[in-house]
């Protein structure tokens, strides 16, 4: 009798079509470098259907670069060591061409493509190499050089890519106002193509020209994406008016997304709370109903004004029947946005189609006008408030309530009646959908109770679990202990704090059981000049461990303002508050961290200090590291006694970045030696 043979279908049996549509949806790097090696045929797989890449490493290494990744068509090259230097710039003239047709042959798909334009040289280098290229976007922290025309940044583009060009992202590219509207006049034709033109960058002090965005639109009536950083202040020369708006609306009548962003507002101060003495606005609301009519297709709107736009429910209402198609709102200072008056919705509580909505310094926004939002908005998944002092915990959380189907994203921060323990009280109803949550840490309430002080001390568990019950105790709550709940889909924490506070007492408001919580940031700031030393030794970074899934940090120090020198006497330096906000770092099992050191404004120095970079190495676990700063190669050197690092930088991402590179820090030179220390270990996986 012949054995009968047994056939096994594995995934390779796939037809290759099917195959390929697998891979293509594999988003993350790791896995998709695993993927290629199962085998040739899921090497061949992979490679084919990968879009997206981000090359790191040294520049002066690109004659290394494989030639399997055809498929790319999104390049970044804006990541390259040494960070923040043109590329290919330090190479002779002939080797500069060599490399940039190296990369051409690398890459011969390319449509879209990053770089960090110090000068433009490199563009002049590149560009030639891609002349299909429809996605530019420019990376400059850096100073403008003075000796770069008029628009000399940007001629390059038009000239190389003007028959497929139709998006420019300049968010992060420092530049002159002045130097754009030029250049679209110049290559009207190419302007006219534009569909995305992103301008909203941070590093303006005022931002474009109520003349500069009229001639920009003027010379782009096709675009669906706009984004600029503009002055809605009218003490400003050129500020962003009624006439503005309509110039706006009337050039470029196809725009699906709009952001409209004031710069001292939004941009330089985002967390101030300017109240009823801020001023008015120039911005009428029969204008805004004309604005808005004008665009029927909108899908995203962004207004954040920075100066009072009264009485907008009007507007508002006419927002929701003239743009059908809206999903996202934002909305900075405007009054009115929903006076919910005998429980009768108004405002932008009759916007039902909205899937995001933020609401920023609205001064009169109370709790009725919540609930209202919560009965109309019924679609809304991402939800933010900003500085609306007059909410408190039962307008949120009742409006929480009403979208529990839908909502899985808030944001609350600098409202007075809502501090940590409130914030959580509030969205409490969706403590089991909720994916997304940001907080401010303010423990008002824990110190009522005399709650911070004793989580510094008490390490018994069954206080613990009392205390626990206590401050999450409250009358709305029902007797509902925050000992029973566990937060089962959050993944993503942000977390504000000022400097001096602690972290400490975060878990005992309820955040103490988070089984999937993955990424965490944490925003410190504040000014460390005038603080005395802090009680305790430590942020309280030791306290996350509790968190078994943690793997990625954003810890942003960068806007706490200390001296980076000799402090006064009981004073400490910012050594000495970054050994205070790092302790407890390495008790985590990270993978990621990103990490912007303090900085001292007056000599223009972020750098991390010799206990940052003892701290760091005890993060045992790390394969990325991203210091968003400057730091002496001997400090770095420390990082190289982590077993597993694979990918480390220094980024001087923050305007202006040091222009002279006569210190040990971040030095070519430096951070090569650095590289090729790393890159010579033996690493286990």
């Amino acid at each position: 009798m012949a054995s009968s043979t047994i056939t096994t279908t594995t995934l390779s049996d796939l037809p290759d079509v099917i195959l390929s549509n697998i891979c293509a949806l594999v988003a993350d790097t790791r896995a998709r470098n695993s993927l290629s090696l199962v085998s040739r045929k899921f090497l061949a797989l992979e490679r084919s259907t990968r879009s997206h890449l981000t090359l790191r490493g040294n520049a002066r290494d690109l004659h290394l670069l494989p030639g399997c990744f055809r498929s790319i068509s999104h390049l970044d090259l804006s990541f390259l060591s040494p960070w923040g230097h043109s590329l290919l710039s330090s190479l002779p003239i002939d080797h500069q061409n060599l490399l940039a047709l190296r990369l051409r042959l690398c890459f011969p798909s390319v449509s879209s493509l990053a770089v960090y334009a110090r000068s433009p040289t490199s563009l002049e280098l590149l560009l030639p190499q891609w002349p299909r290229i429809r996605h530019v976007k420019l990376v400059r922290w850096h100073q403008r050089a003075s000796h770069i025309p008029l628009g000399g940044d940007f001629v390059s583009i038009f000239e190389h890519c003007g028959g497929s060009l139709e998006s420019l992202d300049l968010s992060a590219f420092y530049h002159w106002t002045e130097d754009l509207p030029p250049v679209l006049l110049r290559y009207a034709d190419v302007a006219a193509r534009l569909t995305r033109l992103n301008l909203l960058t941070a590093s303006f002090n005022e931002g474009y020209k109520s003349s500069e965005i009229v001639d920009i639109t003027r010379a782009c009536p096709n675009l669906t994406d706009f984004r600029v950083a503009c002055t809605f202040d009218p003490r400003y020369f050129e500020f962003v008016g009624d006439e503005t708006l309509s110039a706006v609306s009337t050039n470029c009548p196809k725009l699906t997304l709009l952001h409209m962003v004031d710069t001292a507002a939004a941009l330089t101060s985002p967390r101030a709370v300017p109240g009823n003495d801020a001023g008015d606005s120039a911005v009428t609301v029969g204008t805004l109903v004309e604005f808005f009519s004008a665009l029927p297709c909108l899908e995203e709107l962004v207004l954040d004004v920075g100066r009072n736009v009264k009485q907008s429910g009007v507007a508002l209402e006419a927002l929701n029947s003239k743009c059908k198609k809206l999903r996202a709102l934002k909305l900075g200072q405007f009054h009115g946005v929903c006076s919910a008056t005998e429980w009768r919705l108004d405002g932008v509580a009759l916007c039902g189609g909205l899937q995001s909505l933020s609401i920023k310094n609205s001064v009169d926004l109370s709790d009725m006008g919540l609930v209202a939002i919560g009965r109309g908005c019924c679609k809304l998944s991402k939800f933010e408030i900003q500085g609306c002092e007059n909410v408190t915990v039962k307008g949120v959380r009742t409006m929480v309530t009403l979208l529990r189907k839908t909502l899985t994203d808030v944001r609350i921060s600098c409202c007075k009646n809502l501090d940590a323990t409130a914030s959580l009280k509030a969205v409490e109803p969706i403590y089991d959908r909720i994916k997304k949550l940001h907080i401010d840490c303010v423990w008002s309430s824990l110190e009522e109770e005399g709650g911070v002080e004793e989580t510094s001390h008490d390490d018994d568990e069954y206080e613990r679990s009392q205390k626990r019950c206590k401050y999450s105790s409250d009358e709305a709550l029902n007797g509902f202990c925050s000992e029973d709940r566990v937060w089962e889909k959050l993944e993503y924490l942000s977390l504000w704090i000022s400097v001096g506070e602690f972290l400490t007492p975060l878990p005992m408001t309820g955040l103490h059981d988070c089984p999937n919580l993955e990424e965490i940031r944490i925003k410190i700031e504040g000014d460390c000049r005038g603080k005395r030393k802090p009680s305790e030794p430590e942020l309280g970074l030791s306290c996350l461990a509790l968190y078994p899934k943690l793997s990625k940090m954003q810890l942003d120090c960068g806007d706490t303002i200390g001296y980076a020198l000799t402090a006064p006497p009981l004073q400490m330096d910012l050594s000495l508050w970054e050994r205070f906000f790092l302790t407890g770092i390495g008790n985590l099992s990270l993978s990621e961290l990103d990490y912007w050191p303090p900085q001292d404004r007056d000599v223009n120095q972020r750098s991390l200090s010799l206990p940052g970079a003892g701290l760091l190495q005890e993060c045992l676990t790390l394969r990325k590291l991203f210091i968003h700063g400057t730091a002496h190669e001997h400090f770095m050197n420390f990082l190289l006694r982590i077993p597993n690092l694979r990918d480390v930088q220094l980024r001087e991402d923050y305007y202006p970045a040091p222009e002279n590179d006569m210190s040990t820090e971040m030095r070519v030179g430096s951070c090569s030696r650095f590289e090729d220390q790393l890159n010579s270990r033996n690493i286990i996986d």
